[in-house]
């Protein structure tokens, strides 16, 4: 029976080692495994290195007159990597820039949701008397000859990026040329570059690296802006796919009129969280969408299961021109001077049954007053 035990206990003990060791090589796999998590196709450029996009935020202005798009990026990124690397499709040939930071800035605030107060008449968990005291530096892209099947348009240093701009007939050949030019790329991203090559669209492919030698890409990274005539405005979206971690996308749209995305694409419905016209823009939205009135759109969407991706977004005009801001309540206990309306009620009615209750007392009062009979009275005297 002892031996039994002995061998049961053993094997238990085999198990629970083997268990940790999955783990542990399940979790070392995680730490070297190349992260391909940027909507727009970003590579990292050392497969020992991690990295990944919390947000992807994008400004779009459309100008319908010129048939004209620019398209701002900003991408917030986390992760251990020196140097990361990411490719854009655009239908047409693209002018490349530095964006400027403060547009984003700018246009989170005009677009910041409505606050207001709710006022609530009954003490709640935290009010008095329940609750007391509580407080409310890169390398440059090597090479201009693109070889059979890939044309380098231009190449530009822009800030921490290296820009190269691209044509492609073969998305094998611009593969190759974007790994043999420094970027770690994704197995399958040939195959997701096929539509994109069948439409005759280029490329902006660009390297980016901290200007600072040694430190990691992380946080907010300067905004770039790709700008490039288009028939309708489109925010391309097709290389999500190769994202391994779900993507969250902001995007600002500047036009005429209200716009939306035509369907979801594969992720969660969009989301509109501001619609309305800037009569008079400033700053840097001014720079960008022009001194004239503009209507802002601001969309969020989720893609929690990337790879079900299926195309770019194509925006569209809205029905009607409706404005919307999204409004936030607080529920506030209802006060006047800072004392509660709930307290002063209740005094008052206190107050008030109070003084009735003196009132009544002293009327009754009053009354047996009149009722009681004076003294001697009723007696006559003996004649």
């Amino acid at each position: 029976m002892r031996g039994i035990r002995r061998t049961h206990r053993t094997r238990t003990t085999h198990r629970l080692l083997a268990l940790v060791v999955a783990l542990l090589a399940l979790q070392l796999g995680s730490l070297v495994a190349p992260a391909y998590a940027c909507g727009c196709g970003a590579m990292v450029t050392d497969r020992t290195a991690r990295i990944g996009v919390d947000r992807e935020t994008s400004v779009v202005r459309w100008d319908a007159r010129t048939g004209t798009e620019r398209i701002v990026m900003r991408f917030t990124v986390h992760g251990d990597a020196e140097r990361a690397a990411w490719i854009m499709p655009v239908p047409h040939r693209a002018d490349v820039t530095l964006g400027d930071p403060e547009l984003f800035e700018e246009l989170e605030e005009l677009t910041a949701p409505e606050h207001r107060d709710r006022p609530y008449f009954w003490p709640r968990g935290r009010d008095w008397p329940f609750s007391a005291g509580d407080g409310d530096s890169a390398g440059a892209l090597p090479g201009m000859d693109g070889g059979p099947g890939v044309g380098v348009v231009g190449r530009e240093r822009l800030g921490p990026f290296d820009v190269a701009r691209l044509t492609a007939t073969d998305p094998t050949a611009l593969s190759d040329w974007l790994r043999r030019n420094g970027f770690e790329l994704s197995d399958r991203l040939a195959a997701e570059l096929r539509p994109y090559i069948d439409r005759k669209w280029e490329y902006v492919a660009v390297r980016l690296a901290p200007e600072k030698a040694g430190a990691k890409l992380y946080g907010a990274l300067d905004p770039l802006a790709i700008t490039f005539r288009n028939d309708t405005p489109v925010y391309p979206m097709r290389l999500s796919r190769l994202a391994a971690t779900p993507q969250s996308l902001g995007l600002f749209v500047l036009a005429d009129h209200r716009m939306e995305p035509r369907g979801s694409i594969g992720g969660d419905r969009p989301e509109v969280l501001f619609a309305g016209t800037v009569d008079k823009p400033e700053g840097a939205v001014a720079r960008v969408a022009g001194p004239g009135p503009v209507y802002l759109t601001a969309v969020d969407q989720s893609f929690p299961e990337p790879a079900r991706i299926d195309g770019d977004h194509e925006l569209v005009r809205a029905a009607t021109d409706t404005p919307y801001r999204e409004v936030i309540w607080k529920d506030r206990l209802w006060t006047v001077a800072g004392i509660p309306v709930w307290l002063l009620t209740v005094g008052g009615v206190l107050l008030l049954g109070t003084a009735g209750g003196f009132a009544a007392v002293r009327a009754r009062h009053a009354a047996g007053n009149r009722r009681a009979p004076r003294a001697g009275a009723g007696v006559r005297s003996a004649a």
